[in-house]
């Protein structure tokens, strides 16, 4: 399975989530608002696209709308509030996928 993990800068969250997810799955992570964002080729690559906060479904609403309607985009509410591969980030990434891992 493809997993594409968003978050704002592609820095800290989505950045550990496809380090510490690339196991399990097939993984790629992207920023909404950095200087490369998320392209239509990566949501179009993505099985499932993951995104930190809820916000960030919206706006891969408004960017990709025919997209979005084709993919499943599943939010694991983790504020931005963490460092690349902090601990309690790792702890928090483990805990809501194993929550929503019937969905993938």
């Amino acid at each position: 399975m493809k997993v594409l993990f968003v978050c704002n800068q592609n820095q800290n969250r989505s950045k550990t989530a496809e380090e510490l997810f690339k196991g399990r799955f097939k993984t790629k992570s992207a920023g909404l608002y950095n200087k490369k964002p998320v392209t239509e080729k990566e949501i179009s690559w993505a099985d499932v696209i993951i995104v930190m906060e809820d916000s960030q479904r919206t706006e891969i609403a408004n960017r990709f709308p025919k997209l979005y309607l084709k993919k499943r985009i599943l939010s694991l509410d983790i504020p931005d509030v963490y460092s690349y591969n902090q601990p309690i980030l790792i702890d928090a990434l483990k805990s809501k996928i194993n929550q929503v891992s019937e969905l993938l």
